[in-house]
């Protein structure tokens, strides 16, 4: 072969083995569990502001704001595991709101309840799932936003289901809808998230420690505390506890009737 069609072919070769290379390390933006029926969302690595200023209404001692790196991608449920994903893994409903449907999120679920669907989904499917990181749920919450609420610094009654007749959070009184809805209700956000903000609590796998001091990377909170933290807010609690930056809390064992969650995947 002619020594300038050898430097072509070799540099064809080399550019497609890059393109394939590219193409199978490339993600989907949506995929769904065929176990469970779970869709999840793509949410890209990134840096943010995690916690609240002072000026924020609301802002609690505990929001410090400081500065988070999150150095990986991950795929993040699109919105809370429903009554029937939990089903389909577990073979039964521990749901206290079974009558609301199928499509309800699953809540009454302890900590130590969701590690149970966490080994069982993960032996099932063959793929490995977890808990959100709190820094992860805060970042895909705010999906790019820096004010109190993905949409801005309040939240509307159309925009999720809590307890809207205390108007607290600077938006608008509203009716009391008294237990979950279906997920997909409201509108997502700019991750193509839905109900990060109301309709259950959601666990994470941190414990409730105090944020480090300065800028973190990757964090995941472990100090030897008996809480765990729980984010989003849910039907039974007021708007100003879905802000994205609210640091609320349960003990491993406890299972509300508003304690619900959603999945992450690592890449």
């Amino acid at each position: 072969m002619a020594p300038f069609l050898d430097r072509l072919f070799r540099s064809a070769r080399s550019w497609l083995g890059a393109a394939l290379l590219a193409a199978a390390c490339a993600r989907p933006a949506r995929w769904t569990e065929p176990v469970s029926g779970i869709e999840f969302a793509l949410i890209p690595a990134g840096e943010f502001q995690m916690g609240s200023p002072e000026s924020e209404p609301g802002h609690e001692p505990g929001e410090v704001l400081h500065s988070v790196r999150l150095t990986r991608s991950f795929y993040l449920g699109a919105t809370e595991v429903t009554q029937a994903q939990w089903s389909r893994v577990m073979g039964s409903n521990p749901s206290n709101f079974r009558s609301c449907g199928p499509d309800c999120p699953v809540e009454g679920v302890s900590w130590f309840d969701i590690q149970r669907f966490l080994v069982r989904l993960t032996r099932l499917s063959g793929r490995s799932f977890r808990l959100p990181t709190e820094s992860e749920w805060e970042y895909a919450c705010r999906a790019g936003a820096t004010t109190a609420y993905s949409a801005g610094p309040r939240l509307d009654p159309d925009e999720a289901n809590y307890d809207a007749r205390d108007p607290r959070g600077g938006g608008p009184a509203g009716r009391f809808r008294g237990s979950p809805v279906a997920v997909r209700s409201f509108r997502a956000n700019a991750f193509g998230l839905y109900d990060m903000h109301g309709n259950v609590w959601e666990w994470t796998e941190d414990e409730y420690c105090p944020y480090p001091r300065g800028a973190a990377v990757d964090p995941l909170a472990r100090c030897d505390s008996p809480l765990r933290v729980i984010r989003g807010g849910s039907w039974a609690f007021d708007a100003d506890s879905a802000r994205c930056a609210l640091r609320y809390t349960h003990r491993s064992r406890d299972s509300g009737y508003s304690l619900g969650f959603r999945l992450a995947r690592a890449l």
